[in-house]
């Protein structure tokens, strides 16, 4: 350890994470500080906030950008050279399989909160409801998934079914099996809803043919079709308010 540098246990108490978080409560704490309370100890050149730092920082200060790391990109090895050699070395050092997992426990906790927060609302009135709704769900994959959420009568909820997964642009959905779970769940109204990994929220010449042809088959069976939301990790896109769902 470098002279002179204190490691946590010698912070002024106000400063060690844990108990500021009593004295002053959590909202007083920077995101670094919660997640070394999380891992508990940094490594022999950093504290664990100071390493929480660092881990942030590679992540554009973003608790959305931390939640999609995997769990080889957090306890990764990059290239270090020393005395001429070339070594493998720990690009977080101190960040085992075991503090990775914690922190990716959180950041899911978190997004299922989101979702839950959502849920206990019960009613799908917008597409900003939809969003919210979806956006835990999709917006940390990596390849297309649809959905079909199905309403009763003053648009609660009574089922999300995942309808199809696809590969990194595109996903299949077939339209007798959306309305056969809509009559089986016995909902009279449905919304769809799919993911575009490419972080592109507008709809492809297939997107729009797959809502035309919903949308056609909703309303020969008396069911209310919502809308078709797009969502990306940021933004989304809604037929219904672009005016091609009526």
């Amino acid at each position: 350890m470098e002279q002179g540098r204190l490691n946590i246990k010698q912070w002024a108490e106000e400063d060690r994470p844990r108990e500021k978080l009593v004295a002053k409560g959590v909202e007083a704490l920077s995101n670094a500080e919660l997640l070394a309370i999380l891992i508990g100890s940094g490594n022999t050149e950093e504290s664990a906030v100071e390493l929480m730092r660092r881990l942030l920082a590679d992540c554009g200060n973003s608790l959305n950008a931390l939640g999609k790391m995997s769990l080889d990109e957090l306890t990764g090895t990059v290239s270090q050279s020393e005395e001429g050699r070339v070594r493998p070395v720990r690009r977080y050092k101190g960040l085992g399989v075991a503090k990775a997992v914690t922190i990716m426990a959180a950041c899911e906790l978190g997004k299922r909160r989101m979702q839950e927060e959502v849920a206990e609302r019960k009613q799908i009135r917008s597409s900003e409801d939809l969003y919210r709704y979806y956006l835990p769900l999709m917006q940390d994959l990596q390849h297309e998934e649809c959905h079909v959420l199905l309403l009763n009568q003053a648009c609660r909820i009574l089922e999300n079914v995942l309808v199809s997964k696809g590969g990194l642009t595109e996903t299949a959905a077939d339209i007798r099996l959306i309305l056969r779970m809509a009559l089986l769940r016995q909902a009279t109204v449905i919304a769809l809803c799919h993911n575009h990994p490419s972080g592109n929220a507008r709809p492809s010449g297939e997107d729009n043919r797959l809502t035309d042809r919903l949308a056609k088959a909703c309303k020969m069976m008396n069911i209310h079709f919502l809308d078709h939301v797009i969502v990306t990790d940021g933004k989304y896109y809604s037929y219904r308010d672009e005016g091609t769902i009526i």
